[in-house]
């Protein structure tokens, strides 16, 4: 059984959990969850604790407890000393050596991020079967995101290779046995091994169809199948695949043409290679022909350097700007940027006119690899000549390398052209004055930047209080840094809450315990006002 919980606020400080005092009794749920709400509003403290009916697994029932005790976060469990209790801070867990019960709890972190999940895991089983799970514990330094992080069972690629490799009529059976519940990397690297290998996965790829359907519509791994047909020259069922994926409107990554470096050790089998590639892309059309070639074109000219190969790519097939742009693109990484000028000309020759996506290609390369921009800015006005309407994305590459350069004239200048144009500047461009001000010791400018953002968006000026705040902390002028962020609570501004931590904790390093405690005084007071405002 798995509980995961997934709240939307949380913030995790063990010393805040005092109220656990109250707990007497246990629950007879598989687990429960206690949320406390602290004195913060933004803040809402959950901390999970699981605790079991251990009586359905145990026979001593009356002595099975865990009961709050002094400190408030620790807890004790009467049930003999081949029970055990770890709490480790933020991550605890128990194992149970008398019972078939495993429990692991994680407590994380804060708010302000919807990509932090708190995962909480139960998990019924032999002590031994601990050995076969993976307990990921948070730390400072490992972030949970989209996925959970919970008690899963470890699987060896190495064993689902082994058993598709002797082919057996059970292979099914075994593969269920072997790992019921498989992540999305586990699939992965079991398809890399068996593309390696030159071993056949169309039954793997249909047990992933029948017992997995989420991961059977992941484009990674439906494009390692068609990676694994054409090592193998297994054409008819990756065909039938294609047709199949086009159907369903499932598009190819890169994944499905790694086989192209082993079918073109020279120029000439390549070249051959990439032209029945894009031949039979063309032919199945669909969802499969665009993410296809566009995939195909991105790995030769971005990934390998095979420039050549990814313009026959282009030339075997309907011309699109998109394709050319993806040459643009690996030409500019590279600093080759007079040979992504010549492809523009090459793109005005066939009739596939550059658009606006071209041009930030181009005028960014000529911003990073030539030191200045005055070449990019005779292409921007080059581009709008020709009436390519510039976009939010352009200006901020103009302002971005001006700020870099110090020439913060232009960089205005670029910004005025922008507002006047009813485009409004991202995040990230005025980030970029914030950044430029600062890196060149115009410390003043930079501050008048962010205080000015206090008429903006508060979304917006939260997030330059905070980098400018962060900015100050990284150069070790902590009483700077807690100035700033002191400044923008006093405005009603909620500061970005690492930035506060890392302030907060540097301070405390420092020995400035009293500066430390005016700043959670000021970020607690903000707190209760939003807590009263939203009451």
């Amino acid at each position: 059984m798995m509980l995961l919980l997934n709240p939307n606020y949380l913030y995790s400080t063990l010393s805040l959990l005092p109220h656990l005092h109250s707990l007497s009794s246990v629950s007879r749920t598989a687990a429960f969850h206690i949320a406390l709400n602290s004195n913060f509003n933004c803040y809402r403290l959950l901390f999970i604790n699981l605790i079991s009916n251990i009586s359905a697994a145990s026979p001593s029932t009356s002595q099975s407890n865990f009961l709050a005790s002094s400190p408030p976060y620790s807890f004790k469990h009467s049930n003999g000393s081949n029970s055990k209790f770890v709490n480790t801070g933020f991550s605890s867990t128990l194992w149970r050596n008398n019972s078939e019960l495993m429990i692991s709890g994680m407590s994380l972190l804060r708010t302000h991020s919807n990509s932090r999940l708190l995962s909480t895991s139960v998990s019924l089983g032999t002590p031994s079967e601990k050995k076969g799970f993976q307990s990921v514990s948070p730390n400072k330094n490992r972030k949970l995101n989209a996925g959970c992080k919970e008690l899963m069972p470890f699987v060896s690629t190495d064993k689902i290779v082994d058993i598709i490799r002797s082919n057996e009529k059970n292979m099914e059976s075994q593969l269920d046995s072997l790992c019921g519940d498989v992540r999305k990397i586990t699939i992965v690297e079991a398809f890399g091994g068996l593309n390696r290998c030159g071993l056949p996965a169309f039954r793997f790829f249909c047990w992933i169809c029948d017992k997995h359907p989420t991961l059977y519509r992941d484009y990674d791994i439906c494009s390692l199948m068609i990676d694994n047909c054409w090592r193998l020259g297994d054409y008819e069922n990756m065909l039938c695949l294609l047709e199949d994926f086009r159907t369903r409107k499932i598009c190819l990554t890169g994944k499905a043409f790694g086989f192209i470096a082993i079918f073109g050790s020279t120029k000439v089998l390549m070249e051959e290679t990439v032209q029945k590639v894009v031949k039979i892309l063309d032919a199945v059309g669909g969802s499969c022909r665009h993410s296809g070639i566009h995939s195909l074109i991105k790995l030769l000219c971005c990934d390998w350097d095979l420039f050549d190969m990814a313009k026959l790519a282009i030339e075997s097939t309907k011309r699109q700007v998109s394709y050319y742009n993806l040459l643009v693109r690996g030409k500019c990484l590279r600093g080759l940027v007079k040979d992504a000028q010549y492809i523009l000309d090459e793109m005005r020759e066939v009739g596939c006119d550059p658009d606006v996506r071209t041009y930030n290609y181009l005028i960014g390369g000529l911003c990073k690899h030539r030191g200045s921009t005055s070449e990019a800015c005779n292409v921007f006005d080059e581009m709008i000549k020709r009436g390519c309407c510039p976009d939010a994305l352009t200006f901020e590459i103009l302002i971005y390398y001006s700020c870099v350069l110090g020439d913060f004239d232009s960089a205005i200048g670029f910004y005025d052209q922008m507002v006047s144009r009813g485009i409004e500047p991202r995040f990230s461009t005025h980030a970029a004055f914030v950044k430029g001000y600062f890196n060149s010791h115009h410390y003043h400018e930079s501050y008048n930047y962010v205080a000015e953002s206090s008429m903006k968006p508060n979304w917006q000026a939260n997030r330059l209080y905070s980098l400018l705040a962060g900015l100050y902390q990284k150069q070790g002028d902590l009483v700077a840094s807690r100035k700033i962020l002191v400044e923008m609570m006093e405005k009603g501004l909620k500061p970005n809450f690492s930035v506060y931590m890392r302030v907060l904790k540097s301070l405390r390093k420092t020995g400035s315990i009293d500066l430390a405690r005016n700043l959670q005084g000021t970020f607690c007071s903000l707190n209760q006002s939003c807590s009263m405002g939203m009451g």
